[in-house]
């Protein structure tokens, strides 16, 4: 039987020579990879209360709104700055290569809600990061952070860890 690891396809030297990136696509292109992945990341919190999931740009919306629809609660996007039409609250952050910037509509998400924050992949965690922080900032209550892939070599679960998140990942891969 494949896992979810089994469905995803590794392109060498993209985006950068020595990189290697882990692609999904092929993942949510083959329907039983892709109910497998949405099935075992919602697993964990079925019959948890969850008022909101909440995808991080942009692999996380695919995920986070299967899982949403599965769970039939809401699901917010946190967006990349100048994406959201309404009125947002910002958050900056260092990626590997620069820096850039989050946002979520300032009403999306009301004190004290229940989250999960999805997304495909945790390297550094610093989108992950700022999404949280985000989410703090209008009172969220954030659950737990759900990943299809880790990799723990860039530090990332242990970012969130240390921010007082629960972590909880699909599958791992070795290096960038």
């Amino acid at each position: 039987m494949k896992t979810v690891q089994d469905y995803i396809r590794t392109i060498p030297d993209f985006p950068h020579e020595g990189i290697m990136f882990r692609d999904v696509t092929t993942l949510f292109a083959d329907p039983r990879g892709f109910r497998l992945a949405i099935d075992q990341l919602l697993h964990p919190y079925v019959g948890q209360q969850i008022d909101k999931v909440v995808g991080l740009e942009a692999r996380g919306f695919i995920l986070g709104g299967a899982i949403a629809h599965q769970l039939s609660v809401g699901f917010v996007p946190i967006r990349k700055a100048g994406k959201l039409p309404g009125k947002v609250i910002s958050q900056a952050y260092t990626l590997e290569y620069g820096e850039a910037v989050m946002e979520i509509h300032d009403d999306a998400v009301q004190p004290g809600e229940k989250i999960l924050v999805v997304d495909d992949l945790l390297a550094t965690g610093g989108t992950a990061a700022a999404g949280i922080q985000l989410l703090e900032q209008l009172g969220a209550d954030i659950l737990s952070c759900a990943f299809v892939i880790d990799l723990p070599e860039l530090g990332g679960r242990k970012k969130l860890e240390a921010m007082g998140m629960d972590v909880s990942v699909l599958c791992e891969f070795d290096g960038a």
